[in-house]
């Protein structure tokens, strides 16, 4: 998946504080992220039998394996946020040249761009595995209709 630099803001043309109040709201998003993985796989724990079941068996591992994907990138995505965050604040404490914010601003941009593919990411699995998990409670209504 492309991302392109369109998504972003104007990052050579944005102050440190805007650049670290992108940053506190890329953490809190992952952190919330965090929150919603361990919430479909409670949800997926909940309807294995109905996910190993049926037609959906290969398109509901696929969409697993991919939550198991993204779950592993979370943490390094996330650390890497919040040292980025840290060097910022460092930024902020003293007055550096023009060559090295030019070089924090490229490494920001680069990090927003990896930011914005994971979570487009994480969005289309969650996505899935909401449609899966629909389609399994359907089934069942419709069995319990037919008994």
């Amino acid at each position: 998946m492309e991302i392109t630099k369109s998504h972003i803001k104007y990052i050579e043309w944005r102050s440190i504080e805007e650049l670290h109040e992108d940053i506190l709201n890329c953490i809190s998003e992952l952190r919330f992220t965090k929150d919603e993985q361990q919430f479909l796989e409670d949800l997926i724990l909940n309807h294995t039998m109905g996910l190993l079941a049926g037609k959906s068996y290969e398109l509901s591992r696929s969409v697993i394996t991919r939550l198991t994907k993204s779950r592993k990138r979370l943490g390094p995505l996330l650390k890497k946020l919040m040292s980025h965050n840290n060097d910022l604040q460092s930024l902020l404490d003293e007055i550096n040249n023009v060559e090295e914010m030019e070089a924090f601003k490229i490494f920001h941009n680069q990090l927003m761009v990896e930011f914005i593919g994971y979570n487009a990411q994480f969005k289309k699995v969650k996505k899935q595995i909401f449609k899966l998990i629909k389609q399994i409670l359907k089934e069942r209504k419709h069995l319990k209709l037919l008994n």
